[in-house]
């Protein structure tokens, strides 16, 4: 990949571990400045004090995605400490529990679309007023259950779905202001949440195994890899696009 990542600011929420953590250190390995934000302080610092310790820059936030207050200081303490933002990975989220439908609770709802989808709609809120000043890429985190029904978690399909849709319609209202809004959307990735997934059914990791064409789980490396690119100036002309990471899933 060309290094047209050097020197930019890149904000990754959820960073702490899985795939936010591997697209953090991508960032750094291209020589971008990152803005590590998670809940978990712990494992944020512990992976911001590696990216320093190997010449990298890095800064943690701790942050809850789905509270206002949290992610305008977020991306103040960005722009205080990296004077831009040019980079933002939207990827912070829970998977929640799965149940018939008619079975979760407000409490389920409130909880699962308050991070999964209003903390997408929050960030993009209070990063997109400093991309317009020299333009940006947003990528935001999808899922195959954002491209396609989801039998035994509908919540988790529905702030997927939601998230598709807002980074099409972001896409189609910056296009022409230098910004560009992707989304990834992974099928099923080897990293504690889905550990924690398979530690309550073991079943499971057969399944997920058994459902992707290319016959194993995704590493997050991998995730990564498609995020940065799709934030550098290889992806130049691609923009709304939602990009199954997935082993063939959607295909079949």
């Amino acid at each position: 990949m060309p290094n047209t990542l050097k020197e930019k600011v890149a904000l990754i929420t959820g960073g702490a571990s899985g795939i936010g953590r591997a697209t953090a250190l991508a960032f750094a390995r291209e020589g971008a400045c990152v803005i590590i934000a998670d809940l978990f302080s712990s494992d944020g610092e512990n992976i911001t004090q590696h990216i320093c310790n190997t010449g990298g820059r890095a800064l943690f936030v701790a942050t809850d995605v789905s509270k206002s207050a949290d992610v305008e200081h977020l991306i103040q303490q960005t722009v205080t400490t990296f004077g831009r933002l040019d980079c933002a990975f939207n990827n912070a989220g829970i998977f929640g529990r799965s149940a018939p439908l008619a079975d979760y609770t407000e409490d389920d709802w409130d909880q699962l679309i308050g991070i999964n989808l209003k903390g997408v709609w929050l960030c993009m809120k209070y990063e997109i007023p400093h991309m317009l000043k020299n333009g940006g890429a947003i990528v935001n985190a999808s899922s195959v259950s954002g491209l396609v029904g989801s039998k035994s978690s509908p919540l988790y399909a529905a702030s997927k779905h939601g998230v598709t849709g807002l980074t099409r319609t972001a896409a189609l209202q910056y296009a022409q202001q230098n910004i560009r809004v992707n989304c990834v959307c992974p099928g099923a990735v080897h990293t504690p949440m889905l550990e924690h997934i398979f530690s309550l059914n073991p079943a499971n990791r057969d399944k997920y195994v058994a459902a992707a064409p290319i016959g194993r789980l995704a590493r997050p490396e991998e995730v990564a890899e498609a995020v940065v690119w799709l934030c550098s100036d290889a992806s130049s002309y691609i923009t709304g696009v939602a990009l199954p990471v997935d082993g063939g899933w959607v295909a079949q």
